[in-house]
């Protein structure tokens, strides 16, 4: 397998990840046999847009991303010997707010190196916007708001498709992100039926606008989901597909570096494209 790097991580900027400093992650990173790191710290939200997760805790603040840049530079320069450490932003897609990302990206776009487009956060049948996987508990309130959890899945995947086709200007990002989250709670809260058909399509329609997949490794630590974002058959058609293929921990602590690559189906992994 040529797994060269971990793609999707995050830092100490993450309010609801570890106080692990960004140095912890680039030493695990060079011990692990890495010859590749990419901090893929989750963007501010816009500024109108009002954090939907109970904890107000789903993004960096917008102070805060000056920091961050500078740290990563520096371990950059520092560590340029040992290993490709890139720094970039995971940027979440937030229906009705195109023109608020486009604007963050149009800021941000050309001091970093790499994205990744992600999907947390659902409109509800009621307009408020609810945040995906914060909690089990928190799921099933989205569930009863949908009215079913067919409803939510349904949302999510055609969230999915919008933030593919969306215009979000020339630093949109070109990896899409554990397009498979929604399953995150799937073992308490399973779907009455496969959602096969809307993944292909997703796919298809990735492939159609050249796209990366975020091959993100976190779901197999979730309790209540045990799997891939997404699960091996998607990758395999992914690959089939002519999709680059991109690993990443999704972690939010140093020790979860390259965390379940070995699980991974044995197939050719990508480098990313960048912005």
């Amino acid at each position: 397998m040529n797994i060269s790097g971990d793609f999707h991580v995050h830092s100490q900027f993450c309010p609801h990840g570890t106080s692990d400093r960004m140095e912890a992650y680039v030493k695990q990173a060079i011990e692990s046999g890495l010859t590749h790191l990419t901090f893929t710290e989750h963007a501010p939200l816009p500024a109108d847009f009002s954090d939907p997760a109970p904890s107000k805790d789903s993004s960096m603040p917008a102070e805060s991303v000056k920091t961050y840049l500078e740290k990563a530079r520096h371990l950059k320069k520092k560590y340029h010997d040992k290993l490709v450490i890139q720094v970039g932003l995971e940027v979440d897609y937030i229906a009705g707010f195109e023109k608020e990302t486009c604007r963050l990206l149009e800021k941000w776009g050309p001091l970093i190196d790499d994205a990744i487009l992600s999907v947390h956060m659902l409109r509800s049948p009621v307009g408020k916007f609810v945040c995906l996987d914060y909690s089990a508990e928190e799921f099933a309130a989205i569930v009863s708001l949908f009215g079913s959890v067919d409803a939510v899945y349904q949302a999510y995947y055609r969230t999915l498709l919008h933030a593919i086709t969306s215009d979000l200007g020339r630093f949109k990002p070109k990896r899409l992100g554990h397009i498979t989250l929604v399953e995150k709670f799937k073992k308490t809260f399973p779907p009455a039926r496969i959602f096969e058909q809307e993944i292909l399509e997703i796919l298809s329609l990735m492939a159609e606008n050249g796209m990366e997949l975020d091959i993100n490794t976190a779901g197999l630590y979730k309790e209540y989901c045990q799997s891939i974002y997404p699960p091996e058959r998607f990758i395999r058609q992914a690959y089939e597909l002519g999709i680059p293929l991109v690993p990443g921990s999704d972690s939010h602590q140093a020790a979860q570096i390259a965390r379940g690559f070995g699980n991974l189906p044995d197939l050719q992994y990508a480098l990313p494209q960048g912005i």
